[in-house]
């Protein structure tokens, strides 16, 4: 984008200060225009960097105007000598501005080094954490695996034990229906049975109970002598006799009568 420059300031639309038309007289070099390669963002506002800058060219100027005229040979060689001082401390000044060019970019070189070390750190971390994963994970599956197959083989101990000299046994069906904790009663999920998946199985579902067509059907198919219910108020128990005896089972009775009173 190009920077814009107004007559009035327009906040919104004003990238550059506004910089006034000039004119130079032939007769006359101001020393503000040895500024002009100066523009806002690139040295203005003027830090001290910039001020270095002007103060150089401000010694250039008076070193420009301390020369002598080349009139005769001895002011010629004493122009010569100046000029190759002045020669002597630009390229002294420029290394030295290349050596802080070089530090900066050295430091940031070493920035940009550290940072990508410490991400490379991160990616190696992560990368190792995962792989730990992974084997915790396959080691578990491998430990539950042994584990399922530890209780296999101990199962198979145990029944062969059981019958250890080799006989075939029939099927005692008394015995099974007999022992609640046999597979009649309690199959193993092992072998291929699951109870849950077939809760339903033994809910007892009637029409006239489940819904209301079937209750109403229910209720016209039953007497009518059975609904009208007959409740007889129980009598008041006589707790007090003829003479005013309070007797020992009312007691309590009369007690919390007196105490809610």
């Amino acid at each position: 984008t190009l920077g814009t420059q107004t007559d009035y300031r327009d906040g919104e639309a004003q990238t550059d200060p506004y910089s006034p038309e000039y004119i130079v007289r032939s007769d006359s070099v101001p020393e503000i225009l040895t500024l002009a390669i100066l523009t806002w963002g690139r040295g203005l506002p003027a830090g001290q960097a910039e001020m270095e800058v002007i103060d150089r060219i401000r010694e250039k100027r008076a070193w420009e105007a301390a020369l002598p005229p080349m009139d005769s040979p001895s002011n010629i060689a004493k122009r010569l000598k100046m000029m190759e001082a002045m020669e002597r401390k630009e390229w002294a000044y420029r290394e030295e501005e290349i050596d802080k060019l070089q530090k900066v970019q050295m430091e940031v070189f070493k920035k940009l080094l550290q940072r990508q070390e410490e991400n490379q750190n991160e990616m190696n971390a992560m990368r190792l954490n995962n792989h730990w994963q992974n084997h915790q994970k396959a080691k578990e599956e491998k430990i539950r695996k042994i584990q399922l197959d530890c209780a296999l083989m101990l199962r198979k101990l145990i029944a062969k034990r059981k019958n250890w000299l080799g006989k075939l046994e029939r099927r005692d069906i008394i015995r099974e229906y007999n022992d609640f904790s046999s597979q009649t009663y309690a199959p193993l999920s092992r072998i291929g049975f699951f109870p849950d998946n077939n809760c339903d199985y033994y809910a007892v579902k009637n029409f006239y109970l489940d819904t209301f067509a079937g209750l109403c059907e229910l209720e016209k198919s039953v007497q009518p002598s059975v609904f009208p219910f007959k409740v007889k108020a129980p009598k008041p128990k006589c707790i007090i006799t003829k003479t005013g005896y309070v007797k020992r089972s009312g007691r309590l009775e009369v007690v919390l009568e007196k105490v809610h009173q």
